[in-house]
């Protein structure tokens, strides 16, 4: 069934003693759109856009949209695996306002990518011979895919990826309306096309009779761009320049950092200003939990006052006991970027963390060739103007990142992301996690099973 109509049947069978059949019935021979547009629309019966679902493939986006796209606490999809494919011939998405300068780094990088991959699975060949017992076409895809996790940090954002998802049309639409919000065009666009698709038949069909129907054309009427997310970035961004001074590079520098807010309010303060900021988290928490109730008030007014009667809360308002702050490689984040039960915020692409290592290159004699490129990479990222600098981010450079939850989250994903089949940079997060738990909440922490990053088995995927 369309996901109108699935929603519409659902909907009228909670609402009626008929049996689902006739209900089915009924949808047949009533006008989906009115009943959507009178009790999800009007009356604001929001629950009812759960119950009808899509599916939606993102084809040729870049990797920071699809970071964008990803940014959804109730979203269901996947994207094209930087281990088991290889982007170099996918060349790279131009976004507007970048110059030559960035055509250039952009394919210097990919180069270079093409080069350390074939290097590594020579030098990964040669230090882990095939076990008797694999055979070689398994023995040749470990391999392959042990180089391209190497190879990997010298990804970056504007390479070209695909993403498939399959949403509510309640995630749909706030979906929609955050991303023609956005400070990038390429996404402002992407979320034009998906109205657009919504109010049209789909293109790929299963059979005949889902060709005829539109997808969610009822929804397509309603994805206004979110305004006042866009509006409320932009008024904590002017109030952090203006009353925040900027941190040093030395401040913060631990990879995994975890707090334990215990001021609600300072906690949703520091929220606020995080992602428009470049300051850490805990660094943020400590100043606010310095502040009059006055001066809290202030940025919390701010960033509500271009609030409208339907706009949810911010995200900031929202989280977990635990708060997470990440110094880590981007390539990292768009790992752990999937785990959907926590808040995440993220702090802009700016290259200026560094990058990280990986001790495979120095082993590879590829250390030397490697960190010249990346300085010069962000040596450009430094001087291109506007957030198209963002696009040419490596996936081997630092950027910050929070991510709030309960403890059951962070011991899934300690357990989950430590094992021996994970790529070597997010085990060691995972790691960390753990131990700064076990720092933290002694007894709790001793219940988190990880794996320590020095336990490895390469040829295990």
């Amino acid at each position: 069934m369309p996901p109108e109509k699935s929603a519409y049947s659902l909907a009228r069978y909670s609402r009626s003693p008929d049996s689902i059949r006739d209900s089915i019935e009924w949808v047949r021979t009533h006008d989906s759109a009115k009943f959507l547009e009178s009790f999800y629309y009007n009356y604001g019966h929001a629950s009812i856009a759960d119950l009808g679902h899509l599916t939606l493939c993102f084809e040729g986006i870049s990797e920071l949209a699809a970071i964008e796209i990803e940014d959804e606490q109730l979203w269901d999809g996947q994207a094209r695996s930087s281990r088991y494919q290889d982007f170099s011939r996918s060349g790279f998405i131009t976004p507007p306002g970048a110059g030559e300068s960035y055509a250039k780094a952009a394919a210097e990088l990919l180069k270079a990518y093409q080069r350390i991959h074939k290097t590594m699975s020579d030098y990964l060949a040669d230090r882990l011979p095939r076990p008797a017992d694999m055979k070689p076409e398994l023995y040749r895809r470990n391999i392959s895919a042990r180089a391209f996790d190497i190879a990997r940090y010298t990804l970056f954002l504007g390479v070209p990826t695909g993403v498939g998802q399959v949403t509510s049309i309640r995630t749909l639409e706030r979906q929609i309306r955050r991303l023609k919000a956005s400070e990038y065009a390429e996404v402002r666009q992407i979320g034009e096309e998906m109205a657009t698709v919504c109010a049209a038949p789909p293109e790929c069909v299963w059979d005949e009779a889902s060709a005829r129907e539109a997808l969610a054309p009822t929804l397509a009427r309603h994805v206004d761009p979110d305004q006042h997310v866009a509006q409320s970035r932009a008024d904590l961004e002017q109030w952090a320049r203006e009353n925040l001074p900027p941190s040093s590079k030395s401040d913060g520098q631990d990879l995994v950092y975890l707090t334990r807010p215990i001021d609600t309010h300072a906690d949703v303060t520091a929220q606020l200003l995080f992602p428009v900021t470049d300051r850490s988290f805990h660094q943020l928490y400590d100043i606010v939990s310095g502040w009059s109730t006055a001066q809290r008030n202030e940025v919390i007014d701010l960033a509500l006052r271009s609030r409208g009667d339907r706009d949810e809360l911010l995200r900031a308002f929202r989280g977990g006991p635990y708060a997470f702050d990440f110094l880590i490689d981007i390539g990292a984040y768009r790992d752990l970027h999937r785990h959907r039960r926590c808040h995440q915020f993220r702090q802009a692409f700016t290259g200026r963390y560094g990058y990280e290592t990986p001790e495979a290159l120095a082993a590879a004699g590829l250390k030397n060739e490697y960190e010249s490129l990346m300085d010069a990479t962000l040596a450009a990222m430094n001087a291109m103007e506007g957030n198209a600098a963002h696009y040419l981010a490596p996936f081997g450079a630092r950027s910050r990142f929070l991510f709030k939850m309960d403890f059951a989250e962070a011991e899934y994903i300690a357990r989950l992301r430590s094992g021996v089949k994970g790529h070597f940079s997010y085990r060691q997060i995972a790691w960390q996690m753990k131990e700064k738990m076990q720092q933290l909440e002694p007894e709790l922490g001793r219940l988190m099973q990880a794996t320590p990053p020095w336990v490895d088995d390469p040829l295990k995927r």
